[in-house]
């Protein structure tokens, strides 16, 4: 895996980055830093990958799990450190998981599963944040 991160230049602090499998992600800084916020903070990207990482396995846990999902929100909620590194310290992974007739006990050993197994990214933040989780299961009525 690899990917290629390319400064703007001045005045600003943005920067442009292109995936190994070729898409293309802007990042700004914010303004007391120089930057523009036209696109999200590098520490933001790391928590909406995080977020990715985690919602990828648990919906397809699910899928093998011949669960009904529909839907699945992760709003990912942090704290930081006060002084330099501004590690996270704190996360909170909060899954909406919407579906027909779930199984809160599937439900919830996916989301262990993604935590203990599977997902890259808070396996690497666990070493500086406590990661918590937490979960609203909605039936989905509808058609």
């Amino acid at each position: 895996m690899e990917c290629v991160v390319k400064w703007n230049g001045s005045p600003g602090m943005s920067f442009v980055a292109e995936t190994g499998s070729g898409h293309l992600v802007n990042m700004d800084g914010a303004p007391e830093g120089g930057g523009r916020n036209l696109a999200p903070r590098p520490m933001e990207m790391v928590l909406l990958g995080t977020g990715g990482c985690t919602a990828y396995d648990v919906v397809l846990i699910l899928r093998k799990s011949n669960q009904d999902i529909r839907g699945c929100d992760v709003e990912v909620t942090a704290e930081r450190a006060e002084t330099d590194p501004k590690v996270f310290t704190k996360i909170n992974l909060h899954f909406k998981i919407r579906g027909r007739s779930l199984s809160r006990n599937l439900v919830e050993r996916a989301i262990k599963l993604s935590h203990d197994k599977y997902c890259s990214a808070t396996k690497m933040l666990a070493s500086t944040a406590e990661i918590t989780f937490s979960l609203d299961l909605i039936d989905d009525l509808a058609d």
